[in-house]
């Protein structure tokens, strides 16, 4: 993929992140193209990551073997109709971090023939610490496919789905996931300073053990459940509070709250899709 010229259409914090993860993997920025409507944008990028910028979406589609589309949602039906003569004539990939547009839709507004893959990062990625899903098109090669892993890996972990409507699952659970180990996490600090301890306390304490319990369910290969039950020694204190968690409904609350995250990437896939 060295040889490829890899652009990136929008140059907000997403495509920051991976441009930067690549480059610290050893991509030459001189290979990797911008364009975004903000110069202040561009010239940022230009000054410290070194990369090619342009305000010209067209141009930068001219030159490019992979596009990132890094727009938001809402913007992307009007870029990709105004390449969609550069996709049919040219076929570069297209590898869209757009949350929520399904690839059909992408790809009609591209002009009906085009080669894309859909990914869905989330915000760790901006710490290189990120989940990404990809789903394919049936024009993808599996060169491509490598590709397009290849971008995504800069910036953490990427998995393929086999199915285009798992996306709206994956969105659920590591598009939004961040925010509710978020909550989980405010209440539980929030918990240990009304019982007395000093609030930097709670909060250091709070972290740490989020990131450690996290470090140890990734350096196993066991079960989460497994791991739950070592800490939980009967009659003690874990198991006193697994055990009000679970009288509160702790597992009916979080399936509900995916599905209704699911339900709502969906119904907004559909009015973004309509969008004709």
């Amino acid at each position: 993929m060295d040889n490829l010229t890899l652009g990136f259409i929008g140059g907000g914090n997403m495509a920051r992140s991976l441009i930067g993860g690549l480059i610290a993997d050893g991509r030459d920025p001189a290979t990797i193209r911008v364009s975004d409507v903000d110069a202040q944008q561009l010239d940022s990028l230009k000054t410290t990551l070194a990369v090619q910028t342009t305000s010209s979406n067209r141009e930068l589609a001219e030159q490019a073997d992979i596009i990132v589309l890094a727009v938001k949602p809402q913007m992307l039906k009007q870029v990709a109709t105004e390449l969609a003569d550069v996709a049919r004539r040219r076929d570069p990939l297209f590898l869209s971090i757009a949350a929520g547009i399904r690839a059909n839709d992408i790809n009609r507004w591209l002009g009906g023939e085009a080669t894309i893959v859909r990914a869905m990062p989330n915000t760790p990625s901006l710490i290189q610490a990120g989940a990404t899903a990809l789903v394919a098109n049936s024009k993808v090669s599996q060169a491509q496919r490598d590709q397009a892993e290849s971008i995504m890996r800069a910036v953490g972990i990427a998995l393929w789905l086999d199915d285009e409507e798992q996306m709206d699952t994956v969105t659920a659970l590591s598009g939004s996931g961040p925010a509710y180990f978020f909550l989980f996490m405010e209440a539980l600090e929030q918990a240990a300073i009304s019982q007395g301890l000093g609030a930097e306390t709670a909060r250091l304490l709070t972290l740490q053990t989020g990131f450690g319990a996290t470090k140890m369910a990734l350096e196993s290969s066991e079960p989460l459940s497994t791991l739950r039950q070592r800490v939980t020694s009967p009659g003690g204190t874990t198991e006193q509070a697994i055990g009000a968690f679970e009288e509160g409904g702790i597992r009916q609350l979080v399936d509900n709250a995916l599905k209704a995250a699911r339900d709502r990437s969906i119904s907004l896939a559909d009015e973004l899709g309509e969008e004709k």
